[in-house]
């Protein structure tokens, strides 16, 4: 029996503004039109729109049924506190929303944890190995990869045979801590080790400043478990 390869979903290269407009539009604070707007100036064509379209809409405009409220409060922490690093609203909810997007994010924080950088050729085939060897997840890869750089999380060297990342932004924001670390939660499918949550490689474009275990335990969102006297992690409340 044949086994289907996981599906990709962040298929297109999403600008910046592009996405923190849709966040705006799920904010209350702009409107559909705008982000209309602005996919009509980028000179797209029509598939290439309606495919970039519905990246968007499970990223920020209608995002699955489990994710709603996830997006919501998304959407309140960046309208209540507008000088938070807007690329890690988008990271959040592309991690939680789009595993593909997540699994580029992980392998790239791993391979340049030590260097600083990593070859996009190591990229493309640990990719390759999860979802396949097939133009569309080389393809794809290199979506996620540019629209990361897009974002301000890395940078494409040596003609993009090297990604480098830059120097990780800086998160005080309580609210927003915690709400990175769901999403590392939800893209991990499991609990999560609370004393590797300062050094997730899912999350390695922010520098995560606040007392975790402390915020963490004291989430309604977020549960704390323990097995064994030293060893906690942090999971998703029942019922979220």
């Amino acid at each position: 029996m044949m086994t289907l390869a996981p599906r990709i979903g962040f298929d297109r290269f999403i600008a910046l503004e592009w996405a923190t407009t849709a966040l705006k539009v799920r904010a209350g604070i702009a409107k559909l039109e705008d982000l209309e707007s602005l996919l009509d100036a980028a000179g797209l064509g029509a598939a290439a729109q309606t495919k970039t379209r519905t990246v968007l809409k499970r990223l920020w405009l209608d995002p699955r049924v489990e994710l709603v409220d996830f997006a919501d409060r998304g959407a309140a922490i960046f309208k209540a506190h507008p000088g938070v690093p807007v690329t890690a609203m988008h990271w959040g909810m592309a991690v939680a929303a789009y595993p593909f997007f997540g699994k580029v994010a992980e392998l790239i924080g791993r391979l340049s944890a030590l260097q600083g950088d990593c070859a996009s050729a190591e990229i493309h085939r640990r990719m390759s190995e999860t979802y396949g060897e097939r133009e569309g997840t080389y393809r794809m890869t290199n979506m996620v990869i540019q629209s990361q750089a897009g974002w301000g999380a890395v940078e494409r060297v040596e003609k993009g045979k090297r990604v480098l990342r830059l120097s990780p932004a800086v998160v005080e924001n309580d609210e927003l801590t915690v709400w990175l670390i769901e999403a590392a939660v939800r893209n991990a499918g499991r609990p999560l080790a609370i004393p590797s949550l300062q050094s997730l490689p899912v999350l390695f474009p922010f520098n995560l400043t606040r007392p975790l275990a402390y915020l963490v335990s004291n989430n309604d969102y977020l549960a704390v478990r323990s097995e064994g006297p030293n060893n906690q992690f942090v999971a998703l409340r029942e019922g979220i």
